[in-house]
This record gives C-alpha cells, sequence and structure tokens, in this order.
C-alpha cells in the first residue's frame, strides 16, 4: 500500500493542529490534518450535551486567554470574544457563604468579609505581575530565548520588575501571596490560577505551581480571560475555516495508530487501514501517546488533577448572602471553598487518596455573558448554563479504582461543595432533558484520556513548561522554537510544546514556524 505524500502531516485536529496546518498551507505548502474524532477541535468543542435541550455547551475547555489576536487575524479567522463584567465572587465558607468578596468593574466587597486592608496588596499583586507578563506576553511567538536573556529583556526595560521575576521564577508563589495578603479567603482566591490542572501546593519548591499561575497571568500581558461567542466549538470552527480555505486537507475519522521517524503515518479510516508520509510530521498528541505512536518509552509526566461538570438550570440559584445578586456572583468566577487553607487541606485529603470535602471549586456561566449558545425558546424561559471545575482531583483518585463509582462520588461532591454556598440546593434547579434526567454532566480525567487522548488527564498534555529554555539555544529550528522531539522529522506542535498548554494556538504557531525554516535550509 501506497503513501498518500504531502509536504506535512499533522497529527490531530485540535486547535493547535489546525493553527499549523493553516499558517502552513498559506505559505503554500500541501498540508494534510488527520484527526481520530468524526470532527475537529479537541477540548475546544462545543456540544448539546442534554437529549432535546438546545444548548451549546464549551465541553471541555471554556474561557479564552492565551490566543493571540495576531494568530486570528494571521489566518483570516474571525473568532469574538466577550468581556465579562465581574471579575469574581468569592462567598465566605467561614459563615456558610452569607458574606462574600465580590470583585468587578463596579463593585468591590473586601470589607464585607473582614479584609479591607487587603484591598490594596491585592491590586497591586497583579500590578507588580504584569511588570514581567506585559514584555513576556509578545515573546511566546518568538525564537525561545534562554532564561538569562528573557530576565535581561524583562528586567532591562523595568528595574522594578525584579520582585515579581523572583516571585513568579525562583521562590515559591506562596511566599509573595502571603507577604501581600493576609486575609486566608483572599490569599486563596489568588492562589486558585496557581492550581486549577495542577495539582501540586502553593509552597512547593518544585515551582509547578509558579509555572501554572503564571500562564493564568499571562494572556495578552494582563490574564484577561473572555468568553468565545458562539461557543468553545466557534473558535475551533474558525480555525478549521482558515486552514481548509487557504488549501490545507482535513481528514476526521482518521485514527492514526503508528508513526515511523522517517515520516509515515499508519491510520485507520473507513475500515481500512492506510499510510500517509510528508516531508516533515507535526504531532498535536500528547509526547506520551506521541511515544506510543513511535513504539517508545514514554517520558515522565504529571497526572491531570481536575473534574469538570457541565449543568443546565431553569434559572441561577439563590444565594445565602443578601447583598450580592446571582446575576453578579455568576457574572465571573465564583469560587466555592477555595480558601487558602482549604486549598491546602483539600491537597492533603487528595494526596492521601480521598475526595476532599469540601471540595474546592469554581463556576463559570457562559450564557450569563453570551447568550447565543442558548436557543431563543431557552434564553426566554431563563435557563442558564453552569461549568464547574474541581481542584485537586488527580487522575489516581479515578484510574485506581472503578471508574462510575469514581465518577458518581466527584460528582456529589461537586454538588455538595456548591450547596455549600447557596440559599436552596443546585438540584432544585437544574433543567431536565427530554428523558427527563437533570441535566447533569461529568467529566473527570479518566474521560479526558479515553475521549480526547490526554494523558492521564493531564489539559496540559502532561505538565507545563517555563517559557523559556534554561540554557542558549543551538542553531536548530525545531529546538529555537520549542517544538523539537527525538526525531528531525517530527515537530510537537500541541501543549506539550515549550510554551504550549491551554487554548492558545501558540504551539500550532510555533510549529510551523520551525517547519518553515526546516524545509527553506
Amino acid at each position: 500500500m501506497s503513501a498518500q505524500h504531502s509536504d506535512v502531516v499533522v497529527i490531530g485536529g485540535g486547535h493547535n493542529g489546525l493553527v499549523a496546518a493553516g499558517y502552513l498551507a498559506r505559505a503554500g505548502l500541501t498540508v494534510r490534518v488527520l484527526e481520530r474524532a468524526e470532527h475537529v477541535g479537541g477540548a475546544a468543542v462545543s456540544a448539546r450535551a442534554f437529549a432535546g435541550v438546545d444548548a451549546r455547551l464549551s465541553r471541555y475547555s471554556y474561557l479564552v486567554s492565551l490566543l493571540p489576536t495576531r494568530i486570528l487575524e494571521d489566518l483570516g479567522a474571525p473568532v469574538r470574544l466577550a468581556r465579562r463584567r465581574y471579575s469574581s465572587y468569592t462567598p465566605d465558607p467561614a459563615d456558610g457563604g452569607r458574606t462574600g468578596l465580590l470583585i468587578g468593574d463596579d463593585a468591590e466587597t473586601f470589607a464585607a468579609v473582614g479584609a479591607a486592608a487587603d484591598r490594596r496588596g491585592f491590586d497591586e499583586f497583579y500590578a507588580r505581575m504584569r511588570r514581567v507578563t506585559g514584555p513576556l506576553w509578545p515573546t511566546l511567538l518568538e525564537p525561545l530565548r534562554s532564561r538569562a536573556q528573557l530576565r535581561d529583556k524583562v528586567l532591562g526595560a523595568d528595574p522594578a520588575a525584579g520582585w515579581a521575576w523572583a516571585a513568579l521564577f525562583e521562590r515559591p508563589i506562596g511566599e509573595a501571596i502571603s507577604a501581600l495578603l493576609g486575609s486566608d479567603l483572599v490569599r486563596g482566591v489568588v492562589a486558585t490560577d496557581a492550581l486549577i490542572g495542577t495539582f501540586a501546593r502553593t509552597d512547593e519548591e518544585s515551582l509547578r505551581q509558579n509555572v501554572c499561575l503564571l500562564y493564568h497571568l499571562l494572556g495578552g500581558g494582563t490574564g484577561d480571560w473572555d468568553v468565545p461567542i458562539g461557543g468553545m466549538g466557534a473558535v475551533s470552527a474558525a480555525l478549521a475555516a482558515a486552514a481548509t480555505r487557504n488549501g490545507a486537507q482535513i481528514d476526521t475519522g482518521a485514527e492514526v495508530f503508528a508513526v515511523e521517524p522517517d515520516g509515515v503515518v499508519h491510520y485507520r479510516s473507513g475500515g481500512a487501514e492506510h499510510r500517509a508520509s510528508g516531508r516533515l510530521l507535526l504531532s498535536g498528541v500528547t509526547p506520551a501517546a506521541l511515544a506510543d505512536l513511535l513504539g517508545e518509552p514514554r517520558p515522565a509526566a504529571e497526572p491531570g488533577s481536575q473534574i469538570k461538570v457541565n449543568l443546565m438550570l431553569r434559572r441561577l440559584p439563590r444565594l445565602r448572602d443578601a447583598t450580592v445578586r446571582p446575576e453578579q456572583a455568576f457574572g465571573g468566577t465564583l469560587h466555592i471553598n477555595e480558601t487558602y487553607s482549604h486549598l491546602d487541606d483539600a491537597y492533603r485529603q487528595a494526596a492521601g487518596g480521598r475526595v476532599p470535602k469540601p471540595l474546592p471549586c469554581e463556576i463559570y456561566c457562559h450564557s450569563l455573558t453570551d447568550p447565543s449558545i442558548l436557543a431563543p425558546g431557552l434564553r426566554e424561559s431563563g435557563a442558564q448554563t453552569l461549568t464547574v471545575f474541581g481542584l485537586h482531583t488527580p487522575h489516581p483518585l479515578v484510574a485506581e479504582c472503578d471508574p462510575e463509582a469514581a465518577r458518581t462520588e466527584l460528582t456529589e461532591a461537586v454538588l455538595e461543595s456548591v450547596n455549600s454556598v447557596l440559599a436552596e440546593p443546585i438540584q432544585e434547579v437544574l433543567l431536565r432533558d427530554a428523558h427527563d434526567r437533570p441535566c447533569i454532566e461529568a467529566k473527570t480525567t479518566l474521560d479526558l484520556e479515553q475521549a480526547l487522548g490526554m494523558t492521564a488527564g493531564h489539559i496540559f498534555h502532561g505538565g507545563l513548561s517555563w517559557p523559556f529554555a534554561e540554557d542558549d539555544q543551538a542553531d536548530d529550528p525545531a529546538r529555537r522554537w520549542g517544538v523539537a522531539t527525538g526525531h528531525d522529522r517530527i515537530l510537537l506542535c500541541g501543549s506539550g510544546a515549550v510554551r504550549g498548554g491551554a487554548v492558545s494556538g501558540i504551539g500550532g504557531h510555533n510549529a510551523a514556524m520551525a517547519a518553515l525554516e526546516t524545509l527553506r535550509d
């Protein structure tokens, strides 16, 4: 069986693979994308998750921060983003949520939770971080710098950035949080962004939590997280249309099962086995999955650590805090049981093999900012979507026991945590589907591994990396752009690339740049 030949074969049609395909096809190369699923997008998809309910939920990923507008403009991919009116609301678990901290454009309630003294420190923390993230952000679409080169760039332009540089890159971030903030609740609001999808403590010497926080603060140099109009599926659809328009061929239902280092890919499609070959292969799958395809030992990787529960509600639930309207509380990120001490305690429980109680959770309501994901009838009825993201639920809690029992226990822990700050159980406002079942969908790390090929359910493909090299890079395009593998003809183009992670397209852009340089040489 002869192989169908292209200049570049992209393994995986997630958003990064689509970005890479778009750039390479625009440059005049023949590009073929092989995607296992029957649709493109990977984790950046929208779905009608509940029978008979016409709502397009962002099933896995949900917000956009790290996707540079330059990528969208380069590819001609129209994606509209909307800013949320409120940053966050955090009910105080000390009084069962009868008071809380609201942070938004027109309101802030630090005094309500006894944290008036932390108002200035809160602002100062993020202002100091922007001294680093501002100059760092544009470098993500440039060849990789060394740590020393990047430090010189940041501190050369702003010597006052030294405190933030040390806080982010040299010492556990918990030290900086504790130095500027005194309230357990306010410290927790800041610390959560260091722990989402990352099983760590804020005081770990590994600094894994620091890397996670950096990427949460890095988007646009400001760290703003926006809602994609039309849901995550609209982002992938725009990127796929741009890639196709530029000439890329996208094959769905094409499951790659083996890869040869010389540029040959073996895949199944339509009940038969096929081969494709390319001068270069771009891998959008996890580094561990790529190793499996090559028949090589898997590299060390962190396990995932999250539970995601999608809900459809008849209306927003009432809060115990009578001073805050539900539209305010759910208009940004609603933090539940995420004080600093709650986060530490949850980590200890999970490290001991138990589902944390109470489970730290965050809630996002897409439909308040973007009602377009709801059919007109649902909008008029007052229905809303909720995404609940549970922290400190590492993969072994699911993988090392009965998966369905684990899903049930984790879902119950999420709902119990949510109910701890509501004036009515969330179950009482759940919409019911066409089969009279409550509209609840839980996605565990095992679901991500099985449905999306994310090894051990890690949403960042095995752990985020610093956006620099520890030493000077050799004059090699793949290493210079942070997309190298152990094989000259295979490049990483997904979240496993240096500076990959989240819905950013940066891994795809940088792989495309490295590929163009390689094929020119």
